[in-house]
């Protein structure tokens, strides 16, 4: 089984080398010792959620922490091209199982929509609160999945916004399920942004995908059936990731 990993702020982890010594505290240390009682020999992982991972070994338990002897540290690579999701707000926490997925799928950036047709609304202090929630969500699925960076979970963006990155990115590609042109046959940039745009419960409007087209976005279909906002998402990034990353 894969060594858990263990998130620590990014200054904890400047300067070591293999050898060197470092207390696993705070409440990643208090999971570790108490909630997975890690023992003495047991290998994990620590990241800083930029890039750096060091894989170490336990040396110390005490309570509510973790003392650890790193074995080796690396740099992992920024992916290029990169890939962002932007995602509706959708009801029923199905918004929240997307980026979920997303994130255990590759994804680099979540953008967090307002799209006409969404239910959701953030406003005021439930707009903090709800992206909050989503940041802690993407933080909680880069663990699970071993990530050694975190995604970038973005301001609320409009339809304007979107419109916006789309003109900035590299490929943008909004999944519509009466597009004419197949996912699978659309190919990867070499570098920049990829953008998968995915619509609330109700889909993407037709003022919208013609805004989004306009701005140079390609509309796509995953398949023949209609997928829900929480699995469109992640389905795609899964075709992406199985064109570009996955080798």
């Amino acid at each position: 089984m894969t060594a858990p990993l263990f998130f620590v702020d990014p200054a904890r982890l400047q300067g070591l080398t293999t050898g060197s010594v470092l207390v696993l505290d705070g409440p990643e240390g208090r999971h570790a010792a108490t909630v997975r009682r890690l023992g003495v020999g047991e290998a994990v992982l620590v990241a800083d959620g930029t890039g750096t991972r060091a894989h170490a070994v336990v040396e110390g338990v005490q309570r509510d922490e973790l003392t650890l002897r790193l074995a080796s540290l690396e740099q992992v690579p920024r992916p290029d091209p990169r890939f962002v999701l932007v995602q509706a707000l959708a009801k029923g926490d199905r918004d929240e199982q997307a980026i979920e997925s997303a994130t255990e799928l590759g994804v680099d950036e979540v953008v967090p929509w307002q799209a006409a047709r969404s239910v959701v609304v953030w406003r005021g202090d439930r707009a903090a609160k709800a992206h909050r929630k989503w940041q802690l969500v993407v933080q909680a699925a880069t663990k699970q999945s071993r990530r050694a960076i975190t995604p970038e979970v973005s301001e609320l963006a409009s339809s304007r916004g979107v419109v916006r990155r789309i003109t900035e990115s590299a490929l943008a590609l909004v999944l519509h399920e009466e597009a004419a042109t197949p996912l699978t046959s659309v190919e990867l940039p070499a570098h920049g942004d990829v953008l998968v745009v995915v619509g609330p419960e109700g889909g993407v409007s037709p003022e919208e995908l013609a805004a989004f087209v306009d701005a140079g976005a390609v509309s796509v279909r995953l398949g023949e059936h209609v997928l829900r906002s929480s699995s469109a998402g992640p389905a795609a990034l899964a075709v992406l990731s199985a064109a570009g990353r996955w080798r």
